[in-house]
């Protein structure tokens, strides 16, 4: 697991508090924590928008609403015009929250209770109404408020969490605040980062307040984010005396009748990353396209299993799904992919047929890299189950099916049975056709070359990521293809040649 070292941890709410009320203990001062909290987002936002002379500070009733009070004492004293709304009554607070709100009160603000018909003021708006131990739909006036929020077009800031996101799991039950920066404190939180949560987090800051989790050995982080960085460590420059035989020949088993640009998306993939050899074993309508457009990929007609089995004798990796159907020709990849007992990787139709499989298979030599709703068929869920708890969905695909399992989507997970890693990259032009197939052939493609299941199917799903944004940069999210990826695949396979080129620029 080398490429782990350069990952960011990622917690739950609960591990936060815990944190949270550590420091305080060691510190001896609740409020202190409190004020640090608010100083810290109120520098952000004025770094960010600093010709901002009027400010909406919307708080709740807990300490997220007390962050809230410290950053309008600030922005008061700072010269700022705020107004400040209460969705839970100033006189009702408590502890560190009643603190904040007499500070506030100090520097000659006062609190407007909520109401439906309130229209909100200010050129930004701070978002303290809902923090991390938010469950569930918001419900009023918090609700009306968050709403209200979404509706005024200004630029929001959330304090920690936007209000209306499950800060554990990235589901958002009803309505969340769709913020423009979203500020969170001490530990990074793992819902931040996933699923419908990425519709309203915005940019993400995490602001440690001077807490290291990482000195507190017995708070294990839930999950890791990747970083950019891992690309490099994972993929160093190669020995000179290595050849084709040294970085995996992959199989291919993909294309039924009339679904040959699966198995060409795939194969291409498979040979940009790096692997020594690329096979493909498609139906023989493909064979000439193959031939034409990829000539350094081996192509052969297949009709059938036997056909098959010859070519997987020879093979390191297998990789089987895309375009093969249901019907008899997929059928016959599939249990021909398994009966070989290599290292495989199973996407698409491989998945929608194993989901009906009697026998109950588990293996830990393979990768399984389903999206949401192939996911849903393989645990027996809807596809809202697994997206209402991601993190709780890939660890049940692990258990119950064993190996590695990639869950696709917004915040994709890979989890291997001892390491939860999350990749924060990727854009909305991902959703196309073959952008499934493109991850299978990266991911096929580095196992050879890694020597780890678990270390390939990160690696790839970072690699085929950042790809993917890359190509956006150049021309946009709207019309990306997934053979747009190649290219920049190919260049990221080669971290040390992007750097080495840069510093010669």
């Amino acid at each position: 697991m080398s490429a782990s070292f350069s990952q960011r941890p990622l917690y739950l709410a609960d591990q936060v508090r815990e944190l949270d009320r550590r420091t305080i203990e060691a510190e001896g001062d609740s409020f202190a924590l409190m004020r640090r909290a608010g100083e810290s987002a109120y520098d952000t936002l004025r770094a960010r928008w600093p010709q901002v002379r009027r400010l909406c500070v919307l708080c709740g009733g807990g300490n997220n609403g007390g962050d809230g009070y410290v950053i309008a004492a600030l922005a008061a004293a700072d010269g700022l015009v705020v107004e400040l709304v209460a969705l839970k009554p100033a006189a009702e607070l408590e502890g560190s929250a009643r603190k904040a709100a007499a500070l506030a009160a100090e520097a000659g603000v006062e609190p407007i209770d909520w109401a439906d018909e309130l229209t909100l003021d200010g050129e930004l708006i701070i978002d303290a109404m809902l923090g991390t131990g938010a469950r569930g739909a918001p419900r009023p006036p918090y609700a009306a408020a968050i709403a209200e929020v979404n509706a005024s077009g200004r630029p929001v800031v959330a304090i920690d969490v936007p209000s209306g996101v499950d800060v554990d799991t990235g589901h958002v039950e009803a309505a969340a605040v769709r913020a423009t920066l979203t500020i969170t404190f001490i530990g990074d939180k793992f819902g931040l980062h996933t699923g419908a949560a990425l519709d309203a987090v915005g940019e993400i800051i995490h602001a440690t307040l001077g807490v290291d989790p990482r000195r507190h050995a017995d708070i294990v982080p839930v999950a890791w984010r990747q970083t950019r960085e891992d690309l490099a460590i994972a993929l160093p420059p190669r020995a000179p005396n290595s050849h084709k035989g040294s970085h995996g020949h992959v199989l291919v088993v993909a294309g039924a009748p009339g679904m040959g640009g699966a198995a060409l998306m795939t194969s291409e993939m498979v040979a940009r990353v790096g692997a020594g050899k690329v096979s493909l074993a498609t139906d023989v309508a493909h064979v000439s396209a193959s031939l034409t457009r990829f000539p350094e990929i081996m192509a052969r007609g297949v009709r059938g299993a036997p056909d098959i089995e010859a070519m997987v004798e020879t093979a390191d990796v297998l990789a089987v799904g895309p375009g093969i159907g249901t019907g008899a020709w997929g059928q016959a990849a599939l249990q021909s992919v398994l009966a070989a007992g290599k290292s495989c990787v199973l996407d698409a139709d491989a998945l929608n047929l194993l989901a009906g499989d009697d026998g109950q298979s588990r293996r830990d030599d393979w990768i399984l890299t389903p999206h949401p709703g192939e996911a849903g068929r393989l645990l027996g869920l809807s596809t809202g189950e697994v997206q209402r708890d991601r993190r709780h969905a890939v660890i049940a695909l692990q258990r119950r099916w064993g190996g590695t399992i990639v869950l696709k989507g917004a915040g994709t997970l890979v989890y291997d049975g001892e390491r939860l890693t999350l990749c924060p990259f990727g854009n909305p032009g991902m959703g196309s056709g073959g952008m499934g197939d493109a991850l299978t052939g990266i991911i096929s493609g580095l196992v050879g070359q890694l020597g780890s299941l678990g270390e390939a199917a990160r690696i790839g799903v970072l690699l085929h990521a950042l790809a993917a944004d890359a190509a956006a940069l150049d021309a946009g999210e709207r019309g990306l293809l997934a053979t747009d990826l190649a290219s920049y695949a190919r260049t990221l396979a080669n971290p040390q040649s992007v750097s080495t080129h840069a510093d010669h620029a």
